[in-house]
């Protein structure tokens, strides 16, 4: 077999050629007909048996039904995999709205707004509600004929729906939903809780997790079980263990759990529902970039949980980065596959990461079916106070499916001289060479990026063939660090509004909107906010958070004011006297150092200071560790035109089927794309309305199978959508 070098961006791999019968037991193809689960299955294998489009007829899909919510905006996306049960698609808008619709026709049922549900937008917020945020999905709970429960997440809200009328089913929590800043085990009324990746249901529970803040005031990431029919809670696992609690040990500062948050489990869960075993990816403890303050591994902090579904008990876990100082969340839920080695059947789970590694572990004991090595790394950090790991893990037979390390002779070389001389020049400055170098004040390349590496699409996965698909992104970022300035100003001070308000800014926005407040990735620019916002709506902003942006409910009335005072530049009362408000400061949370921002490392041009692929597609046996083959993934048009296939940085997952297609979107070229799953060979692409930044579904209604994507845009510098389109087989004539 041929593999290509990941440092080449032209051309196929070749591939060898498999077989379309299971050659796994307990492989029924009819259990995957369906798609009534978020990734098409509690495994999260994204596979579908489905074979009517196949690799000799998907040239000739057609488009079946558009429907439009018509609520985006040019701040929108939307990432949703939407859900089909008895004929009926369930999917959600930009504006997190939820609809039931025809999954043949395309025409709408009903819809619930939970913008018109009474108390979940606090008062004098100015309509800035945490409702504008991302969902990617739902979960159905079939309880018989007429129970049938849609679960999906608004903002911090958990909503139960009546799957036939649309209508809240008032016998869960508080009418029809519950807040999920309650039940932390914590004061987190005022800290930033939302779920953006649905739960998933075991028997009579809906399992969820959450998204927090990035900061040092971030809630704890504890994941909990609800009752389906009264809302509430059946069990919680402290991600930030408590006294008494299984690996507190690993904490030096045995009172971490009152002040450090993070270790949350944002991106789904994967489910063993046969043997009740819950398996959960688990983000980074927070500050994300400074560790001074929680050192030690910190479980369980990027761990590969397995917990039993019915009580939330811990059965094992992994960690795959020890002490993260670098924001590697594992991004994506576990996939449950089924291999043969050494002539063995083995249950287990694969997990995908941001570097690019592959973790395949025994679903039973958490053992690593391929040998993990605890490998030495550069733990010199010139942060006072912090303590990297001296040692990391690092699987062994799967490669790495993306670049891990930045030197001169992996520059973009497509771009002018003058241009390619500036990226190296800057490159000299940083720190690179190591995917596990330290944060640092000169800063220190990431790559691949924050972004992946993988992302929250996560691979599907071929339970016939035993094969893993994994898109990925490979863009350098630079994460560079500052001292905190300490306010000492006391009441009475000669402080100024602006002065104040550049403190609070250094130590609470600049981490996502960059010392310039220019932005970046999926944060906006704060210059010319001015022209959208007053002061009194814009600490309603703060007090509310919006999208991305988490409330600052913890800053001082004194602390608002002066911040609005300095991005609104406010000339009026930047040069008043800063009254600080009195107030009990927690030290744990107050960082001595902070990121510039989240900054990717690009040309003069915009483009990636890295060669090409800047986006790929890998196909991976997991019974043998190879690659199979491995394409680029995404064009941008000015190269595309010369010929040159550079790929794009790429957002949601694909869907494998028993028809031998792979059908992925994902790319900033707003293209929707279907392979060969053999041998990677394109068959088809077709234009979008906005980029598909989101992962496919693919069923089938009356014999006739569809393939539905989202099409939200709005990452990337690319438009905002709010349309799903569906593809079918022209009708026979």
């Amino acid at each position: 077999m041929l593999v290509n070098n990941t440092r080449s961006w032209g051309g196929l791999l070749l591939a060898a050629s498999f077989f379309s019968t299971c050659i796994f037991p307990g492989c029924k193809n009819d259990k995957y007909k369906d798609w009534k689960v978020y990734g098409g299955g509690k495994e999260n294998t994204h596979y579908s048996a489905l074979r009517q489009i196949d690799t000799s007829n998907v040239s000739g899909l057609e488009i079946a039904w558009q429907f439009n919510t018509n609520d985006e905006d040019k701040l929108t996306q939307m990432q949703v995999n939407p859900m089909i049960f008895d004929s009926t698609l369930y999917c959600v808008s930009p504006k997190l709205k939820l609809y039931s619709v025809n999954a043949r026709t395309g025409v709408q049922n009903w819809i619930f707004d939970p913008a018109l549900v009474q108390n979940i937008i606090p008062s004098g917020d100015k309509g800035y509600s945490p409702l504008n945020n991302i969902c990617r999905g739902v979960s159905f709970y079939d309880g018989g004929k007429n129970d049938k429960r849609i679960f999906y997440a608004a903002g911090a809200f958990l909503f139960c729906i009546d799957a036939l009328t649309g209508r809240p089913a008032v016998s869960f929590g508080d009418k029809g939903k519950t807040d999920l800043h309650q039940n932390l085990d914590c004061d987190c009324e005022n800290r930033y809780v939302i779920s953006t990746s649905p739960g998933v249901i075991y028997k009579d529970l809906i399992i969820v997790g959450t998204r927090v803040a990035e900061n040092a005031a971030a809630a704890p990431g504890h994941i909990r079980a609800y009752d389906v029919h009264t809302g509430e809670r059946r069990w919680i696992f402290h991600t930030i263990p408590l006294p008494g609690e299984a690996g507190v040990e690993t904490w030096q500062d045995k009172e971490a759990y009152l002040h450090v948050g993070g270790a949350n489990s944002w991106a789904g869960f994967s489910l063993d529902e046969e043997k009740g075993v819950l398996f959960a990816p688990v983000g980074s403890a927070s500050y994300d970039f400074y560790g001074g303050s929680r050192l030690g591994n910190g479980l369980y902090a990027n761990c590969v949980l397995a917990l039993d579904a019915g009580t939330g008990k811990r059965i094992w876990h992994f960690q795959t980065v020890h002490h993260d100082l670098w924001d590697r969340d594992l991004p994506t839920a576990p996939v449950l596959v089924t291999l043969r080695k050494d002539g063995k059947t083995i249950e287990a789970v694969a997990q995908v990461t941001k570097t690019g590694f592959v973790f395949v572990f025994d679903r039973a004991t958490g053992q690593p079916v391929y040998p993990v090595e605890e490998r030495p790394v550069p733990h010199i950090s010139d942060l006072t106070g912090e303590q990297p790991s001296a040692t990391q893990p690092v699987p062994t037979v799967i490669p790495p499916f993306v670049r891990q390390s930045l030197s001169d002779s992996d520059l973009n070389n497509l771009v002018p001289d003058s241009s390619y001389q500036d990226i190296k020049h800057r490159l000299a400055t940083y720190k690179t060479g190591n995917i596990f170098n330290p944060p640092s004040r000169q800063g220190t390349v990431i790559f691949p990026g924050f972004d992946g590496g993988s992302e929250w699409g996560g691979p599907s996965y071929d339970p016939e063939t035993g094969i893993l698909y994994v898109n990925a992104s490979e863009v350098p970022w630079v994460l560079t660090m500052i001292d905190v300035k300490k306010d000492t100003a006391k009441n009475g001070s000669t402080q100024t509004n602006v002065e104040a308000g550049k403190s609070v800014y250094t130590t609470h926005c600049m981490s996502c909107h960059g010392a310039n407040r220019e932005g970046g990735n999926s944060y906006p620019s704060l210059r010319g906010i001015n022209k959208n916002y007053d002061d009194s709506t814009f600490i309603g902003l703060l007090n509310s958070g919006r999208r991305m942006m988490p409330a600052f409910k913890e800053l001082s009335d004194g602390e608002k004011n002066a911040l609005a005072s300095f991005i609104l530049d406010i000339k009026d009362k930047q040069g008043k006297p800063f009254v600080k408000d009195a107030k009990k400061e927690d030290p744990y949370r107050t960082m001595p150092y902070t990121a510039t921002g989240y900054n990717k490392f690009l040309t003069r041009e915009g483009y990636p200071a890295v060669k090409p692929p800047w986006g790929t597609l890998t196909a991976i046996d997991l019974n043998s560790g190879n690659v199979i083959w491995k394409d680029v993934l995404g064009d941008y048009p000015l190269f595309k035109a010369k010929g040159i296939h550079t790929g794009t940085e790429n957002y949601g997952g694909s869907v494998v089927t028993a028809g031998g297609v792979l059908f992925i979107a994902a790319t900033k070229d707003s293209k929707f794309r279907a392979f060969n799953k053999n041998n990677g060979k394109l068959l088809w692409e077709v234009d979008l309305p906005a980029p598909g930044f989101a992962t496919p579904a693919t069923y089938e209604v009356n014999g006739k199978q569809y393939i539905v994507i989202a099409c939200g845009g709005g990452k990337l510098g690319t438009r905002s959508g709010g349309a799903y389109v569906a593809f079918a087989l022209p009708e026979k004539k």
